[in-house]
């Protein structure tokens, strides 16, 4: 089953399992995929406006060109996505507790949002953009952020010695998350 430029307004799917599907260039606005099991679907140039997805499982999806604004989104594995032609980017959205583990995700926007928690384990995060975002607790580990902008990020803690940051902008007051693992004290 094939979609192409449909809009989808205030559809409720909750607990479902949805299978085998391509959504081309398709708009999700207030829709309610919660708990649901999306298997090998195909999300091509989709947008999602105030969506709740919560606890959505995307094994063996394709999402390509997603774009994501006022979304709910939270405990999302998107490490079960596949990997080829993987493009997101995220606009005023709760991820808290989402995991892009292992994901090549170069210049992905992620303004205006909450990402604590977030597990960012081994992903390639190079050149992206955390702009007003809330990293309390991501675990970022062997990441690549090299010449990314965390300059108005809050609560991150990036270890130089276990991630790539190489030409990464950071603002004055975010270079406290740098220094975390070595407890020192910083007074302005």
């Amino acid at each position: 089953m094939e979609y192409n430029n449909k809009t989808f307004e205030k559809v409720i799917y909750c607990d479902k399992l949805i299978k085998e599907k391509e959504f081309n260039t398709c708009t999700f606005i207030k829709c309610d995929f919660s708990n649901s099991s999306f298997l090998g679907i195909k999300f091509l140039d989709c947008t999602f406006e105030e969506c709740n997805l919560s606890l959505m499982k995307v094994d063996g999806s394709t999402l390509h060109n997603g774009h994501f604004n006022g979304c709910k989104i939270m405990g999302v594995n998107f490490s079960e996505c596949i990997d080829f032609l993987f493009s997101v980017s995220f606009k005023s959205c709760t991820l808290d507790y989402a995991s892009f583990n292992g994901k090549k995700m170069h210049k992905t926007n992620f303004i205006d949002s909450s990402l604590k928690g977030v597990d960012f384990t081994q992903a390639q995060l190079n050149s992206s953009v955390f702009t007003n975002s809330n990293l309390e607790d991501a675990v970022f580990n062997r990441t690549n952020v090299s010449s990314s902008n965390f300059i108005s990020a809050i609560n991150f803690s990036i270890d130089p010695e276990l991630n790539q940051i190489k030409k990464a902008s950071f603002s004055v007051h975010g270079l406290l998350g740098l220094l975390t693992k070595h407890t020192i004290k910083v007074v302005y």
